[in-house]
C-alpha cells in the first residue's frame, strides 16, 4: 500500500507548540483546532478539512495542507478554517503545502464583508503566509459553497417546475440529488453534471447560473420543454464538499476516474438512472462543470466527431468566441486521458454524443462567469434544437 508521506507536529491535546515536524508514513488523526490565550482557530464548519496545526507563537500559526489520499492528479490544494482574535496585533497564519504548490487566493469574510487576502509566497509556492485582522471571521481557497448552498439552488430550482428526485446514498449517506426538467416523454436527454472535485467552486457558479436560464427558458417556451429532458446533478461529490477535499469522494477515488468503472455510490447512481431511463429519453448531449486556471471548454477531436457533433460544437461555441466581456475563453479539441474513466469520454465513447467539459478560471470573476453561463445556455438550447432537427431529416 503506498502511504502519503507527511509532516506531523508532535502534539498535546488539540495543538502543539513550535517544533520541528517528524515524518509519518501511515494515516493521521487531525487535530480539530488551535487555541493560545488570544486566538482561536476552528475547523468545525462544512468545507473545512481537518488540517493539522501548529502554534508558532500567541498570534502566529502553521496549517499543514495535505490532500485527503495519495497525491491526486492536478492538485488542488484547499484550505479552510474560522478564526476568533482578541484585540492586539494582526494574526499570522502560515499555510504549509505537502503535495503541490499555492493555487487558490485565500478569501476572507467576516459574514458582511468578503474580500480577498494577499499572500506573501515562498520562493518554492510550498508556503504562503497571511495576515489576518483581529475579529471573527471565516479563511478559505475559494468561498465556501456547502451542500446547504447547493440545497437552496435545488429549492429554487424545484420551484420553478423541476421535479427532485434522490439517485442514491455517499459513504457518508448524504442524498446525491438530482433535478429533472422538461417533459418525461421528451425524446431526448441532456444531462448535466457538477461538483465532481470540491475545490472548483467556480464551476459550481457557472452551473448555477446555466440551469437558472435553462429553468427560465423552459417556463417561457412550453414547446422547449416537451422536445427536450434534462438530468441535472449539481453536486455529485456531497461528501468531498462537506468534508473538505481536494479531488476525492470519501473513499478516495476521484469520481472524474470512475466512469465506466462504477465503483462509487455517487457515480454508480448515475448509471443506474441512465440505466432505468435512457431507454425512453437517449442521451444527446452532456456537459460536466469544472475548474481550473483559465477559461475553457475541452471537446472532443475531429477525429472522433462526425458531422452533427461539429455543426453543435459550431452552433454553440463557434459564435461565442470572444463575443462575451469579460469572459475570454478557449476550446480545447483533444481526447484527453483517453482510457481514464472521465465522465466527457465515458458520455461519448457510450452514446456517440457532444460530451464537454466546462471550465472555469479558479479566479474569474464571479459576474462575468454568471453573465457568460447565462448566453452559454441561450446557444447551448439552440444548439440542441438544430442537431434534434438535423439528426431527424
Amino acid at each position: 500500500m503506498r502511504h502519503l508521506i507527511i509532516w506531523v507536529a508532535l502534539a498535546t491535546g488539540a495543538c502543539s507548540t513550535s517544533v520541528p515536524p517528524s515524518v509519518h508514513s501511515g494515516p493521521v488523526a487531525a487535530a480539530s483546532g488551535c487555541a493560545t490565550p488570544a486566538v482561536r482557530i476552528y475547523f468545525d464548519f462544512e468545507g473545512a478539512p481537518l488540517s493539522r496545526c501548529v502554534i508558532n507563537g500567541e498570534r502566529e500559526f502553521t496549517l499543514l495542507v495535505a490532500p485527503e489520499h495519495a497525491p491526486p492528479i492536478n492538485p488542488s490544494p484547499w484550505y479552510a478554517f474560522r478564526y476568533e482574535a482578541g484585540q492586539g496585533a494582526p494574526v499570522t497564519v502560515h499555510l504549509d503545502y505537502l503535495v503541490g504548490d499555492h493555487r487558490y487566493a485565500p478569501k476572507w469574510s467576516d459574514g458582511s464583508t468578503d474580500r480577498q487576502l494577499e499572500v506573501e509566497l515562498s520562493q518554492d509556492g510550498k508556503r504562503a503566509s497571511l495576515v489576518l485582522p483581529v475579529g471573527n471571521a471565516r479563511v478559505s481557497a475559494q468561498e465556501v459553497l456547502d451542500t446547504r448552498w447547493h440545497g437552496r439552488a435545488m429549492d429554487r430550482w424545484q420551484s420553478g417546475g423541476a421535479k427532485r428526485t434522490v439517485l442514491g446514498r455517499s459513504l457518508d449517506g448524504r442524498p446525491v440529488e438530482a433535478l429533472t426538467l422538461g417533459s418525461e416523454s421528451a425524446g431526448r436527454l441532456v444531462v448535466l453534471l457538477g461538483r465532481q472535485h470540491p475545490p472548483e467552486v467556480s464551476g459550481a457558479v457557472a452551473m448555477e447560473a446555466f440551469v437558472n436560464r435553462i429553468v427560465e427558458r423552459l417556463a417561457e417556451d412550453p414547446g422547449l420543454a416537451e422536445r427536450h429532458r434534462f438530468l441535472v446533478v449539481p453536486l455529485l461529490n456531497p461528501d468531498g464538499v462537506a468534508r473538505g477535499h481536494w479531488r476525492a469522494n470519501r473513499g478516495g477515488r476521484d469520481l472524474n476516474r470512475d466512469w465506466g468503472i462504477f465503483s462509487q455510490p455517487e457515480t454508480a447512481a448515475v448509471k443506474r438512472w441512465l440505466d432505468i431511463n435512457s431507454s425512453r429519453a437517449a442521451p444527446m448531449a452532456m456537459v460536466d462543470f469544472h475548474s481550473t486556471r483559465s477559461n475553457l471548454f475541452y471537446v472532443q477531436g475531429e477525429e472522433e466527431t462526425g458531422p452533427l457533433e461539429e455543426a453543435f460544437l459550431k452552433g454553440w461555441l463557434g459564435d461565442l468566441e470572444g463575443a462575451l466581456e469579460g469572459y475570454d475563453f478557449t476550446i480545447e479539441r483533444r481526447n484527453a486521458n483517453p482510457g481514464s474513466g472521465t465522465s466527457k469520454n465515458w458520455f461519448h465513447e457510450t452514446y456517440d454524443i457532444p460530451a464537454y467539459t466546462y471550465e472555469v478560471g479558479d479566479e474569474t470573476d464571479r459576474a462575468a462567469t454568471r453573465a457568460a453561463a447565462r448566453r452559454f445556455a441561450d446557444g447551448f438550447l439552440a444548439a440542441l434544437d438544430t442537431m434534434a432537427t438535423s439528426d431527424a431529416n
